[in-house]
């Protein structure tokens, strides 16, 4: 018994020296991240991305009217496209690209069984007038929160994915998700700016 306790020897020191090592090693890993994000590599790399996107939302949508009321539902799928797209630049690694990837499948489920659902929703009994607003348990015991527990609270539901999680995963992925909308920004600005230049180009062109 004591010969195997001394070939195979494990101590706290050997634990907390591989708990130290893979919280450098995530360290290392989340300022590279960050840089990642300001390199000009990764932003064209997003913007081609994005492009590509853009222009399958345009084409799957067809052309409204001038007056058209769905310019909010255009808006939407423009947002929608570029967080999905900022999420798989990510490749996953973060929580936030994760949770973003997770909900746009959801959300396309969604979407195809709609239908299904509206159908049976006309067809059966409605309930809904006969129910009583309820008063959340979450909202009341968020009031008697501290400042700090509540702000916290308000930075998880900010951060796609860290609605539960504890405080140091929380601000961990608040300055990557920080940093890579920061770039997006960037990278949609300069988009912006392009095409506005390229149609006052063409508006100004004389006939031929």
């Amino acid at each position: 018994m004591a010969s195997t306790l001394l070939s195979n020897p494990v101590t706290n020191s050997d634990r907390s020296r591989k708990k130290k090592k893979k919280k450098i090693q995530a360290k290392d890993q989340n300022e590279q991240d960050h840089i990642k994000w300001k390199s000009d590599s990764q932003q064209q790399n997003y913007s081609s991305k994005l492009l590509q996107a853009l222009s399958q939302v345009r084409l799957g949508s067809p052309p409204p009217p001038p007056s058209s009321a769905d310019a909010p539902r255009r808006g939407r799928a423009v947002r929608e496209a570029a967080d999905t797209v900022l999420a798989v630049a990510a490749k996953g690694r973060s929580r936030w690209s994760r949770a973003i990837l997770t909900n746009r499948l959801k959300l396309n489920f969604q979407k195809k069984h709609k239908k299904q659902r509206v159908v049976a929703t006309v067809s059966g009994p409605s309930r809904s007038s006969s129910k009583k607003p309820k008063v959340s348990v979450l909202r009341l015991k968020g009031k008697s929160l501290p400042a700090v527990q509540r702000k916290v609270r308000v930075l998880g539901r900010l951060v796609p994915g860290c609605r539960k999680q504890p405080l140091p995963v929380i601000l961990e992925e608040a300055t990557d998700y920080i940093a890579a909308l920061e770039m997006q920004v960037r990278v949609m600005a300069a988009l912006a700016e392009r095409l506005s230049d390229s149609g006052a180009g063409s508006s100004s062109a004389p006939p031929s």
